[in-house]
């Protein structure tokens, strides 16, 4: 990161242990897709498109890409998100959880960037507003215990072309069909159903970007039953067709 830069935006994946690093800038992990190991001063944790790291200036980090990992990396110079008491009380709240959930703001904000990167288009402009934004959301959201859905949900996020029915989702997270509804609306404020549908149309968008893939395959890699479904799925959420 330049001295004279604010910040930063990175999409990177991590395909090798980077061994231990530190740097004189925070850095926020948010996974776009797959799975990030990432040790914060001896704290690790496993992260999804779901959850988000921070790593405050000098921090010793490594971090190891799981199940084709891609994610969105900011840099940011802590001293530009507002002098005095609430700056301070911003980057120590996010400091001292260092591992987060993104809420449905966040989340937002995330899905947002990625498709401003996956255009092809340069965010720098955008992050001035955008990071103050996303960096309150993520502090705002409360601090949750290591959740029952987190193996399910890393599941549903690597294979989200599979036939996951909510029994099948209880199943593998060894709970009740009853009480899988109750946890997800507990936690994340939906449905299974609904948080499946929205992970399927985010690997779609992905692969859409990335890739030549027909369409129809990334329909059925996305698990949607057809092209058809897709296109009406991108058409009712996005406003546009693939």
């Amino acid at each position: 990161m330049s001295s004279a830069t604010t910040f930063e935006l990175h999409v990177r994946s991590y395909a090798v242990d980077t061994g231990h690093v530190r740097h004189a800038f925070a850095q926020l992990v948010l996974p776009l897709h797959g799975a990030l190991a990432v040790d914060i001063e001896g704290r690790q944790r496993e992260l999804d498109a779901a959850t988000a790291a921070f790593i405050e200036p000098g921090a010793a980090h490594s971090t190891l890409g799981l199940r084709a990992d891609r994610s969105l990396i900011l840099d940011l110079d802590a001293a530009a998100l507002g002098d005095g008491v609430a700056g301070a009380d911003l980057i120590g709240a996010l400091a001292r959880r260092r591992f987060l959930q993104r809420n449905e703001a966040a989340s937002r904000l995330v899905d947002y960037m990625q498709q401003v990167v996956d255009g092809g288009r340069d965010p720098a402009t955008l992050l001035p507003m955008w990071v103050p934004l996303l960096l309150d959301s993520l502090a705002a959201t409360p601090v949750r215990p290591t959740s029952r859905l987190q193996a399910l949900l890393a599941c549903l996020e690597a294979a989200p072309g599979l036939s996951w029915a909510p029994a099948t989702m209880a199943a593998r997270a060894a709970l009740s069909v009853s009480r899988l509804h109750a946890l997800f609306d507990a936690e994340l404020q939906t449905s299974p159903r609904a948080w499946l549908a929205g992970v399927r149309l985010r690997h779609a968008r992905e692969l859409l970007a990335r890739t030549a893939l027909p369409i129809a395959e990334i329909a059925q890699r996305s698990g949607y039953a057809d092209q058809s479904a897709l296109t009406h799925a991108m058409r009712r959420i996005d406003g546009i067709t693939p």
